[in-house]
C-alpha cells in the first residue's frame, strides 16, 4: 500500500464556486493508503508547490494525488515538484475536478459528490502505480519546412540564422506562395514582391538552407528528434545546376495554350515555363501535358536552342531520404471553389472574378500588365461591385465555410483604394455583412476607403448576379440600413472568396499523425499554452495551415514556430515518455491486431523462443518501439488475449478506477 498525499485546489473560484473543496479533502482522509489530505487556494502557485514538496518529505509520501485542473495544464508542474522532493514524478496522479466537474455543474450539491468520486478513482489508481523511468533519444540537428510561402520562408530563415540546417520542400516550381501573387499589402500598401523577393533571395543564398522545389513529401516515419522523410523531387526535365535562366527556351516554345496557374488561369503560358519573373530557383519546368515533344515525340525546339544543354527529356523523379529532428508544416491556403455559388454567375461571365484573380489583374506582371479591364472585352469598367463573405460565415456547409476568413474585409478595402487611385472615375460598391478590422491600423485603413476614396459600402447581401445582353452584370441586392432593394448595372463583380487550407493537408496530416478540425485546419496541442505545436511531438505549425490569418500574423507565428524548433534542436538528447505500451510475450498469440490499430507504427513482430510451463517453442510475438509509441492505448484495447498493456495505465489500474466508481 502506498503512502498517499491528497491536495485539493480551489483554483480561485473556478473550482471552489461549485465544489466544497474542504469536503473533498476530508473525504480523502478515509481512502486506502491516504496519510495526508488538505486543500489550498492555488495549488499551482509557489506556496502551493512548496506545500506539496514539504509534505512529501515530512510524511514520507510515496504517491501524490492533486485534485485540480486538467493534466494538460499542470501535470508537468506537479511532476517536477514531486521530483525535486525526491519522489518519482510518475507517482503523481491528477484528478480533474475543474473541466470534468466544476465547470459543467452549477451548484455544490452536484459538483461536490462528483469531485469526491474523481478523487477516489485517482487514489485507487495511484495505489497501483509503479515508478517509471524516462528514456533518452538523440536529436538530429536538421529541420524540415513543408511549404515555401512566406510562413515557410520566415520560419526557415529564423532557424537557419540560429545555425541549424533547414530543408524547404515546396510543391510548386518556385518558392513564394500566395504572397507572390499579390500586388500590394495592407495596411501600408507596400509592394508585395518588394517585401517578399529579398527574403526569397536570402533563402536561396543562405548556407544553411536547402531548397527542394517542385517536390513533395512522400512518407514520414520516426519520432521527435529522429524523423525519416522521403521527398519526391519531381522531374523538371531541366537540370537546375546547368540552367542559366536565360529564358530562350520559353521564347522559342511553340506550345502557348496552357493555362497560366500563377495568373489563376486568366491567360496562357508556354509548355516550358517559370511561374513568374522573380521565381526562385529561376529554372523553368516542362509541363508534359502541354509539351508537343512529350505528346507527339516531335518538336524539341527548347533543347535545340539551349546553349548549355540543360534540357533533358529523359530526366526521372528522384526520391531523397533525409533525417530531421523537427518538422514545420506551412502548406498555406487556397480559395474555395466558387462553382457552387451559381447565383453570382462566376461560371457564366468572365467579368465575375475572384479576389485573387483581381490581384493578378492589378499586378504589373499580371495578365493585363496591371491595367484594370474587363476580361470579356478588355474595356475599363465604370461600375464595380465587390461581394463580401462569399463562402465565409456560410450556414450551408455543403458549399461554404462557417468561419470568418479574416482577411477579406481588409483586402477588399485595399483593392478598392488601389483602383480609385488609378481610376478615380470608377464607381465602387461593396456589399458586406459586417466589416471586421481587428489588426493594428486596420480600422483607420478601412475608414480611408470610405471617407477619403468614397467607396460605397452597402450593408446587405447580394441575391443574384445576372449577365445582360449588353455585357453588363445586373446585381440584385438589398440595403439593410435603408431597408430597400438595390439593383446595380456593374461592369465587373469581384467575389471575396473564403480561404481554406491547401487540399494536400489531409494527406500530410495522415503521414504526420496530426489532428485536424472540421474545416481541415490543423489543431494545436493547446490553443493558449502551445499555439504553434501539434499534438505529435516534434511537429510545428506556421501560417494559414492552422487558421485564417494575415501576413503580419503569419510572420509572427513563423518566428514562434522557429524558436520552438531551435529550442528542440539545441538539445543533444530528449527525454522519452515512459508511459508506453509493453507486451506480455507469454500471452501474445501473434495475431497482429495491435499492429493494425497502432497509428504510430510502433509495433512490429519477431520470432522468439518462449518458455511456457517448461515447454520451449518458437512463437511470433509483438514488440514495441518505445521511441515511437505515444501511449494512446489502442493496442491494449484491441488485443484479444490481454497481452498488450500500458505502463502507467495498465488494465488493472483502469479496472480499479471503474470498481471504485461502481462500488460507491
Amino acid at each position: 500500500m502506498q503512502r498517499i498525499g491528497v491536495f485539493v485546489c480551489h483554483c480561485g473560484s473556478n473550482i471552489a464556486a461549485t465544489v466544497d473543496v474542504a469536503a473533498v479533502a476530508e473525504a480523502a482522509k478515509n481512502q486506502p493508503g491516504v496519510v495526508f489530505a488538505t486543500d489550498y487556494t492555488y495549488m499551482c502557485s509557489e506556496n502551493g508547490q512548496n506545500l506539496i514538496a514539504d509534505t512529501i518529505r515530512e510524511y514520507g509520501l510515496t504517491a501524490v494525488v492533486v485534485c485540480s485542473c486538467s493534466p494538460r495544464m499542470h501535470e508537468a508542474t506537479f511532476r517536477k515538484v514531486a521530483q525535486k522532493a525526491g519522489l518519482n514524478p510518475y507517482m503523481v496522479e491528477i484528478a480533474n475536478i475543474r473541466e470534468q466537474c466544476s465547470w459543467v455543474h452549477k451548484d455544490k450539491e452536484i459538483g461536490t459528490p462528483k469531485a469526491i468520486s474523481l478523487m477516489k478513482t485517482a487514489v485507487a489508481k495511484v495505489n497501483l502505480n509503479v515508478p517509471l523511468q524516462e528514456g533518452e533519444s538523440a536529436v538530429t540537428k536538421r529541420a524540415l519546412i513543408i511549404g515555401g510561402g512566406i510562413a515557410g520562408i520566415q520560419t526557415a530563415l529564423d532557424i537557419a540564422d540560429a545555425g541549424y540546417k533547414v530543408d524547404i520542400v515546396e510543391k510548386s516550381p518556385s518558392i513564394g506562395g500566395r504572397m507572390s501573387q499579390l500586388d500590394k499589402t495592407f495596411p501600408t500598401l507596400d509592394c508585395s514582391s518588394c517585401i517578399l523577393t529579398p527574403k526569397m533571395t536570402e533563402v536561396a543564398q543562405h548556407e544553411n538552407i536547402t531548397l527542394y522545389t517542385y517536390s513533395e513529401v512522400e512518407n514520414v516515419s520516426g519520432f521527435v528528434g529522429d524523423f525519416t522523410v522521403e521527398i519526391r523531387r519531381k522531374a523538371r526535365y531541366v537540370h537546375e545546376d546547368i540552367c542559366t535562366g536565360c529564358g530562350l527556351c520559353m521564347t522559342k516554345c511553340p506550345s502557348k495554350k496552357a493555362k497560366n496557374e500563377f495568373n489563376r488561369g486568366l491567360n496562357t503560358r508556354t509548355a516550358i515555363y517559370t511561374p513568374f519573373a522573380q521565381a526562385i530557383p529561376n529554372v523553368p519546368v516542362i509541363d508534359t501535358e502541354a509539351c508537343i515533344h512529350f505528346r507527339t515525340g516531335k518538336c524539341g525546339l527548347c533543347a535545340k536552342n539551349c546553349a548549355v544543354q540543360a534540357i533533358d527529356y529523359e530526366q526521372k523523379d528522384e526520391i531523397i531520404t533525409q533525417k530531421y529532428g523537427a518538422i514545420v508544416v506551412a502548406t498555406g491556403f487556397d480559395l474555395i471553389d466558387l462553382k457552387p455559388f451559381g447565383e453570382y454567375a462566376y461560371n457564366l461571365s468572365p467579368d465575375v472574378v475572384s479576389s485573387l484573380e483581381l490581384e493578378r489583374i492589378l499586378n504589373a506582371a499580371g495578365p493585363t500588365s496591371g491595367h484594370l479591364q474587363r476580361m470579356s472585352d478588355h474595356r475599363q469598367p465604370k461600375e464595380m461591385v465587390f461581394i463580401q463573405c462569399v463562402g465565409s460565415r456560410c450556414e450551408d456547409d455543403r458549399r461554404g465555410k462557417p468561419y470568418c476568413s479574416k482577411i477579406c474585409c481588409m483586402y477588399t478595402a485595399k483593392q478598392a483604394m488601389l483602383i480609385k487611385d488609378h481610376y478615380p472615375d470608377v464607381n465602387i460598391h461593396v456589399f458586406y455583412i459586417d466589416v471586421r478590422t481587428p489588426g493594428k491600423a486596420f480600422d483607420e485603413f478601412y475608414r480611408r476607403a470610405v471617407e477619403d476614396y468614397g467607396v460605397d459600402y452597402i450593408k446587405g447581401q447580394v441575391g443574384k448576379v445576372t449577365p445582360q445582353a449588353d455585357g453588363t452584370l445586373l446585381v440584385h441586392g438589398v440595403d439593410l440600413l435603408d431597408q430597400k432593394v438595390v439593383e446595380i448595372n456593374a461592369d465587373m463583380v469581384v467575389l471575396a472568396a473564403a480561404v481554406e487550407p491547401n487540399p494536400d493537408i489531409r494527406k500530410l496530416a495522415t503521414m504526420l499523425t496530426l489532428s485536424i478540425d472540421n474545416n481541415n485546419f490543423l489543431n494545436e496541442a493547446h490553443p493558449k499554452l502551445r499555439p504553434v505545436e501539434a499534438a505529435t511531438a516534434g511537429v510545428f505549425m506556421s501560417g494559414v495551415v492552422q487558421g485564417p490569418r494575415d501576413i503580419p500574423e503569419t510572420v509572427a507565428q513563423a518566428g514562434a514556430a522557429a524558436i520552438k524548433v531551435v529550442g528542440l534542436l539545441a538539445k543533444d538528447k530528449l527525454k522519452t515518455n515512459p508511459c508506453v505500451a509493453y507486451v506480455d510475450e507469454l500471452y501474445c498469440n501473434g495475431c497482429s491486431a495491435c499492429q493494425n490499430v497502432c497509428p504510430y507504427g510502433a509495433i512490429s513482430y519477431t520470432q522468439k523462443e518462449i518458455r511456457d510451463h517448461g515447454v520451449r517453442e518458437m512463437r511470433r510475438v509483438a514488440q514495441v518501439n518505445p521511441a515511437l509509441c505515444k501511449g494512446c492505448g489502442a493496442c491494449s484495447v484491441a488485443c484479444p488475449s490481454g497481452a498488450m498493456n500500458l505502463k502507467g495505465f495498465s488494465n488493472r489500474q483502469i479496472m480499479a478506477e471503474v470498481d471504485t466508481i461502481l462500488c460507491q
